[in-house]
């Protein structure tokens, strides 16, 4: 089966993998970590492995940009979200990125976050859990071979850049707490608690525009033609966007606030190893959780917010102020300069950016055969990877 949907054959017995360890990640105990409950784990299911240790930001893009991936039948990242979001850019930066980016990726967590593997944790059945739990039940995921096919969130900025996300793009109070706890990263997991508490204290707002294409929308009506610019961009055509410039098409929904606590893009359930972001269930395929928050809430129902999504029961709050829709493509612009944009909790300069969201566009090791349905017809192939089959 191609990219577009359905299952792919299991990684082979025996399966040979590179496995990209960053040693300073979370706590700082990564390889202490693979040694003692991960290679074991490999051992016994006759997973073969070589294991390079990243040394400095960028490390893996540029490792992954230059790997002959032919001598891999998987990517092996662990870590924490950020070096799977540096994995799958480089991957999309080669020449021969069609084909690259069809390389099944696993995450083994191993960081401060750790949603992405929190997220597959959840869609395979398991219970939610943290630490060595979860890295004990990711790394029983990769002994067991399956493969899912996941989305990936297509990002270009007012700059000129374009990225590609594999979870989330935050921006106000999620995004400053994830950036200005990165000194407490020693604290693991409660660095985010921590700096909630801090940015609860000194609560801001910030000014944007916002916009969205949702998803009953799309179901209605058809894609426009993509710009010739973006048709000679690498990468897949962004159909569903126009140059930032313009304005958003008529067919979008513009959000009437210019006054936000929080803006956030989630492709995923969870927005880190115990924030339980999505309860309402999986997008289908095609499709992000889009969540804001209005101006105007107060610090403690902020925190209410917060302190019940670890269980996934903020939605039961009935905050006023908090809005949820699943949409196929966004569009914010920062009227300040307050804040910063993460994405996949790595830095990004404020400005203005959009994105769209492209269906099970790469594979990664899940308890899960099926995707979930998609909300458009099959893609043509100029806006599709190539069939898996021929790597």
């Amino acid at each position: 089966m191609d990219a577009a949907g359905g299952s792919r054959n299991p990684l082979p017995r025996p399966c040979r993998v590179l496995v990209l360890l960053n040693p300073r990640g979370g706590k700082g105990k990564a390889l202490q970590l693979f040694r003692s409950h991960v290679q074991p784990l490999l051992a016994q299911a006759d997973v073969s492995f070589t294991l390079t240790l990243t040394e400095r930001r960028n490390h893996a893009r540029e490792l992954v940009r230059a790997e002959d991936l032919r001598r891999w039948d998987a990517l092996v990242v662990m870590s924490g979200d950020g070096l799977m979001h540096e994995v799958v850019n480089g991957l999309m930066e080669r020449p021969d990125w069609e084909t690259a980016i069809q390389k099944p990726l696993c995450s083994l967590p191993a960081g401060s976050g750790n949603a992405l593997a929190a997220s597959v944790n959840h869609y395979a059945g398991y219970e939610q859990v943290t630490n060595e739990d979860l890295l004990t039940n990711c790394t029983r995921l990769l002994c067991r071979r399956l493969l899912e096919p996941m989305d990936l969130l297509s990002l270009q900025t007012a700059s000129g850049q374009r990225l590609f996300s594999v979870l989330s793009l935050a921006w106000g109070f999620i995004a400053d707490v994830d950036l200005e706890s990165e000194k407490f990263r020693r604290l693991g997991e409660m660095r985010f608690t921590l700096g909630t508490f801090l940015r609860l204290a000194a609560l801001r707002t910030y000014q944007g525009s916002l916009a969205y294409l949702p998803v009953e929308t799309v179901v209605s009506k058809m894609p426009p033609c993509p710009a010739r610019d973006q048709q000679a961009q690498q990468g897949p055509v962004d159909a569903h966007l126009v140059p930032l410039e313009e304005a958003v098409p008529s067919h979008w929904t513009v959000v009437p606030e210019q006054d936000f606590v929080l803006v956030l893009a989630l492709l995923h359930s969870h927005l880190g190893s115990e924030m339980f972001a999505a309860p309402m269930g999986r997008c289908a395929a095609g499709a992000m959780h889009l969540f804001y928050v209005r101006a105007g809430v107060s610090r403690a129902t902020l925190l209410r917010l917060f302190l019940a999504m670890e269980k996934g029961r903020h939605m039961a709050c009935d905050c006023p102020h908090l809005v949820y829709v699943p949409v196929v493509a966004f569009r914010l612009e920062p009227k300040d300069r307050k804040g910063v944009f993460a994405v996949d909790g790595e830095l990004m300069i404020s400005e203005a950016v959009q994105g769209q969201v492209h269906p099970n566009y790469f594979w990664m090791v899940s308890g899960c055969r099926e995707s979930p349905p998609s909300l458009e017809p099959q893609a043509s192939p100029s806006q599709r990877p190539p069939p898996a089959e021929h790597l």
